[in-house]
């Protein structure tokens, strides 16, 4: 494979990052000159104690938060110290979250909250968006319950809903916090499952923090952090 072609597969990409968080005494360096590189079709996990730097990281490379210093590339795009209306734009064309929590609306549907980022995103019509939905449901084995509130579904079913959702506007990159963490160990293996094979199928980089390490072994690469840094374990 040429350099070119190898460049072109790094998805997402920071350098240095510093982050700081609190002021005065209480200010505390949670990322301490952070770089990372995550290639299409693989599975990178985060571990280490709370506290680390984790989901700090995540949130930084999520374009949900700014560094204090450093650079974040997300699909050949520098996007640190950018818009927030561009990094709103890049959110949604390039990234799909999945949460510890999974943060349905539950007061709608499966299918409605599937299509959500799709509405968001306006690329589809109405009838190609409730395809989509639909389709993205089957995937996880919702089939039978796309009409189903989230009030209506079980944890496993709500989390299998997110991952969905997380895959609606086919993004480059999938973020992961604790995507199992509130889950049973059949219902875990199953969102997991379901998360890498999808994400590999379609040549997506998926990025997740853990403290599961029977998760953290089944991906790709397993990336070590402790007190802002990572390590070698």
């Amino acid at each position: 494979m040429s350099a070119k072609s190898m460049q072109s597969d790094i998805v997402l990409r920071c350098e240095g990052m510093h982050r700081y968080l609190g002021e005065g005494e209480g200010r505390v360096h949670v990322l301490r000159g952070v770089s990372f590189e995550a290639k299409r079709g693989n599975v990178y996990a985060i571990v280490g104690p709370s506290g680390c730097g984790k989901s700090t990281l995540l949130y930084q490379l999520g374009l949900l938060d700014q560094p204090d210093d450093g650079r974040i590339w997300l699909a050949g795009e520098l996007m640190s110290n950018s818009s927030d209306q561009a990094r709103t734009a890049a959110r949604n064309r390039h990234l799909g979250f999945v949460f510890q929590f999974h943060f349905l609306m539950l007061e709608f549907s499966a299918l409605e909250n599937v299509m959500m980022p799709m509405r968001k995103q306006g690329r589809l019509s109405a009838a190609e968006m409730e395809a989509r939905a639909t389709s993205l449901l089957t995937s996880v084995g919702l089939a039978d319950k796309t009409h189903r509130l989230g009030t209506q579904l079980s944890g496993g079913e709500q989390q299998r809903v997110a991952v969905a959702r997380a895959l609606a506007n086919e993004p480059s990159v999938i973020l992961a916090d604790e995507p199992t963490g509130n889950l049973d160990q059949k219902n875990s293996d199953m969102v997991f499952n379901l998360l890498t094979s999808l994400a590999k199928e379609n040549g997506q980089a998926i990025v997740l923090v853990t403290h599961n390490p029977d998760i953290a072994k089944r991906c790709d690469f397993v990336r070590p952090m402790r007190d802002g840094e990572f390590v070698t374990d």
